[in-house]
Parts: structure tokens; sequence; C-alpha cells
């Protein structure tokens, strides 16, 4: 039974761009339910209609009808035009992967083409010095049993794939016109240098969907290690691994850490894994420079799906002096740009913790341990140009390991590690935008060694601390921009578990009144609501209405 057909239109305002009268009917994507219910794919290619809705000045080359595939367009082109539907229908858009591609293409066959050994639709045989004229317009032929147009042949479709590793060429698939039958196949692959512009080359796109019903009732899901061992002998991989850091690819995850014998070790390397569909892959080299210390990480994503890497390299074996070295990726973290020390001085105030912020301004502020030790305090970096540039901005915030929120006046609140007042953990406020800091006794108690809070917004208002007090790890709520913290519960659904904590926390019983006792945290909130949360081995999911629901 062939998949449902969702059809969505683009807003009648959007008939300016085309040059046509607004009363004329828009043309729209037409998107495709897959399998899983977790990803729409479009019906067909994109059309240069619905391109030039985004860029009107695109200029129409072999391809010239309004339904025919676009043609012309980088890769770049492409991600921009994701971007922009993003931003235009509060939906998230994207190119496929490579591996969504193929497993949509082939709709579950397993011959070479979706039709069987052979494709009997070809708009035209291969003519390896003219390219013939053919006509591309979308959806001329019999889609696929999940009711896909054209996945082999009339244009070559980009994937999100680097094919290499510094990510200048792409990915693409499904053959074009003009190609022999046997680049057509489902598993056939090429690539093209991403900003190469050809008349064989289109693309289409994917929605990722947002299980709304999670954010409906209270969800907290079964702990799981996010730190698997690779699949191959090659991937350095040493016995201690700490320090996460956590970002959101719509609603897959990317995590790091970093993977050491020794903390103060130059074999020190920073690993990554994806969390897809539920599932974390084994761990693969994200980051290191030969010989040298690496502590510190964080990721963050910007508003226009740029994501950022901020890490330190040291100059020798410790994590003492560092610079601060930032790369940035547009395909989803599956290549990065060159890496750029932003701060060159191998000094303190670099070692870089998770959890970045971009304010309401647009700013973007980073928290970095001030020195090595337990009561150095926190140092803040400001990036005003989309991270290619930092500085510090001088002040230090009370506790090494802060974290950092804007609050609805402009100011800046900060909880920290040690450095307790009152026999409390440190609350930390600027109203100068980090230049100068005053500090008062939180609510909450002091945390140490072995221990990391995380200190966010959450996307639906509320300020959430995680931290750890007498019965372990546990998260707290406030309303009221930090007043006060009405609720407060321990990260447990009450069931006994013996868990790993891993790095310095290891082996605890997870329990109704016990909760893991130490840990690294790092977290982010995906779209669809779900709060993620990873330790230094462990993964918790769970909701707003959990952490609120009467215990």
């Amino acid at each position: 039974m062939r998949n449902r057909l969702i059809i969505w239109v683009l807003p009648a305002l959007l008939m300016a761009y085309w040059g046509r009268a607004a009363a004329q009917e828009p043309s729209g994507l037409q998107m495709v339910d897959l399998p899983g219910g977790k990803l729409r794919m479009a019906a067909t290619e994109v059309t240069n209609r619905q391109y030039e809705a985004f860029d009107p000045t695109h200029r129409r080359s072999f391809s010239t009808g309004d339904d025919d595939a676009v043609t012309m367009v980088s890769w770049d082109d492409a991600r921009r035009f994701c971007l922009w539907l993003s931003q235009h229908t509060g939906r998230h858009f994207r190119l496929p992967s490579e591996e969504e591609w193929e497993w949509a293409c082939r709709a579950g066959t397993a011959t070479p083409y979706n039709t069987g050994l052979t494709y009997p639709y070809p708009k035209a045989q291969a003519n390896n010095r003219i390219k013939d004229t053919v006509s591309l317009q979308v959806a001329m032929f019999p889609p696929n049993a999940w009711g896909l147009y054209d996945m082999h042949g009339n244009v070559e479709e980009w994937c999100i794939d680097p094919w290499d590793a510094a990510g200048t060429m792409r990915v693409t698939r499904g053959g074009s016109h003009n190609m022999e039958l046997r680049y057509l196949r489902s598993d056939a692959r090429a690539a093209a240098l991403a900003d190469d512009r050809s008349v064989l080359r289109g693309f289409r796109v994917v929605e990722e969907i947002v299980n709304s019903s999670l954010a409906d009732k209270p969800f907290f899901a079964e702990p799981m290690p996010y730190i698997v061992p690779p699949a191959d002998t090659q991937t350095p991989f040493f016995s201690h691994n700490h320090q996460p850091a956590v970002v959101a690819v719509g609603n897959d995850l990317l995590s790091i850490w970093f993977s050491t014998d020794a903390e103060a070790g130059r074999e020190m390397v920073v690993l990554q894994s994806r969390w897809h569909d539920g599932v974390w892959q084994p761990a693969a080299l994200f980051f290191k420079v030969p010989e040298r210390n690496m502590t510190g990480s964080a990721l963050m994503s910007l508003a226009n799906g740029t994501l950022l890497h901020m890490g330190g390299v040291g100059d020798a074996g410790e994590w003492r002096d560092l610079a601060l070295c930032v790369r940035r990726s547009v395909d989803g973290g599956r290549s990065w740009s060159t890496p750029v020390l932003a701060q060159p001085e191998h000094t303190v105030r670099h070692q870089v913790i998770a959890g970045p912020i971009a304010t309401r301004s647009g700013r973007l502020l980073l928290c970095c341990d001030a020195g090595p030790g337990g009561d150095d305090g926190t140092a803040l970096h400001a990036s005003d140009d989309g991270g290619l540039s930092w500085r510090d901005l001088g002040g230090t915030i009370r506790g090494i390991h802060a974290g950092i929120v804007e609050l609805a006046d402009g100011s800046l609140m900060a909880l920290g590690r040690g450095q307790s007042l009152e026999g409390h953990m440190p609350c930390s406020r600027s109203y100068d935008s980090g230049v100068t800091w005053h500090y008062s006794p939180s609510p909450f108690p002091p945390i140490g060694s072995g221990q990391r809070l995380v200190l966010r917004r959450l996307q639906e208002g509320p300020l959430m601390l995680c931290s750890f007090g007498q019965g372990g790890l546990y998260v707290a709520l406030s309303y009221d921009e930090g007043t006060t913290w009405p609720v407060c519960r321990l990260l447990t659904d009450g069931h006994t578990r013996n868990l790993d904590g891993g790095a310095w926390t290891g082996t605890f019983t997870l329990d109704a009144t016990h909760a893991e006792p130490a840990g690294y945290l790092a977290c982010t909130q995906t779209p669809d609501g779900v709060i993620h949360l990873l330790s230094s081995r462990v993964h918790y999911r769970f909701n707003l209405k959990w952490i609120e629901q009467e215990l």
C-alpha cells in the first residue's frame, strides 16, 4: 500500500518572488511519509518554480520549464534553499543523507533498480560527447512503491554527505539524463565539487518529523551508555573517557568527549558518536592534534544551522596552557572546516566548558575555566561574528565548570563548582554583559571533584539546573528567572538499575532514592521537546512534563 501523500502549499505572499499574479495558485512541494514515521521526502526533485521562490535570480539552463527539475545549483545553493524553507515553514528541512536516499530509492527492493533488474523509463541513452535535449519535467513516469518519482535518472541529486574528509566534494545519487543506465542503479554513487553547478545536477529535500506527542505527557526513557567502543582497531580508544559536549542535529544528536589514559596525557583524542533512531553509533575520531593535550570541548548550533566546535589545544601534555580552536560545519557535523586558532596564545582561561549560548542580541558566549585549579573560577569569552573570533571579557565567574544563562532583563546568571558561599553553590550575576560579576549564595548544595553541572533555558521557557546533591543527580526548575526553584527532583524513575557511569563515577545503583552520584554533565534539547542529558557515560532522556509531574 502506498504511503500517504502530504501536500503543502507555499504561502501566497511568496508569489511576489515569482513575479506572477498573486491570485495564481502557487505550486507546492509534495512530501511523502516514509516508513518509521520520522522522515518525509519530497515526491520529486525541487523544480524551477519552487527554487526560484527562494532565488528569483536563478537562470535556467537546459532545464527550462516551471515544472522541470532545477539544475545549475551548487551543494551550498541546495543547502541554503533548505534553510530558507525551514525558516518560512517552521519545520526542519535538509538534504538527505546518502543512506536515507538509497533506502528511499529502493522502497523495499533489493534489485539494481526499484523496478527490478532494469529500469524501463530512461529519458535518453548516453552520448558521451553531446547532451541530447530531453524534458526534465518531474513525475513523468510511475513512482516507486513509496510514492517517490524520478529516483532513477532525470537529474543527479545532492546528498548532505561529504565524499572527502575536507568536505570539498559532496555525494550525489540517482544518476542523470544522458547517462548510461548502469549509472542510474539504486547503489550507484558519484560525487561533485561542492561549488560545481551543472545541467546534470539538482536535488530533493527531506523533512524531519517532530513527534509533538512526546511533549504532551511525562516521558522518561531507559538510561543508556552513549560511549560505544569503536568498530575498528584504527580509532584510538583509551581507558578514561570523560568531559562530554552534545548538540542536537534535528532530532538526532552529535556527542563528543575526550579519550585518554591520563588527563595530562599527550595521547588524548576527541572522539564522537551520533545518536540516530535511538541508537548510538560506535565511537569515531572527531579531532586530534598529534602529541598535544586536547582538554575541553563545546558544541553549539547557530540559527542558520551551522554547527560550531570550540576546543582547547595544548602546547604540551597538560591542560594548563591551551589555545582556543574553532571549527565550523554546514552539514550537520559530517565534515568540518579547517581549524582556526581564535585565541592562539597558550595560556590559562582557555579550557573550554560545554554549554555555550547565544544571547537575544546574537552574541555568542562561551565559558572556559580560568585556571587549572579548583578555585580559579570561570572566564567568559564572547563572539560577535558568529564564532569566527572570540575575546575574553576579563571578568571571572565564581566556581569552575560554570553554566550560564541570559535572563529576561538581559543580565547574565551563572552557577559553578567550588568556591562555595555560606555553604552553598555560588551564584554569579552580571549586569554589564559579562565584564563584571556580583556573587551570592544559591539555594543549592556545592559540588566537587568529578562533578559538573548544567544550567540552561528550556525551549518551553523555564530555567533548568541539573546538578548533584545528597541523593545524587537532580533536576530543578525555575519559572521566575532564577529567583525561586519550586521544582526539584532526583533524576530517576524509581526503578532499580545497576549502571556504569564511567570516568571518575564508576558503577552505581539507580533506584527510588538514589541517582548518579557524580559525572560531568552536558545537555541539549531536541525539537520534539526531549531533554538529552549526558553524564560521563550515561545518556538520560526525559521531558519537561516528567520533571513537573507530582512524585
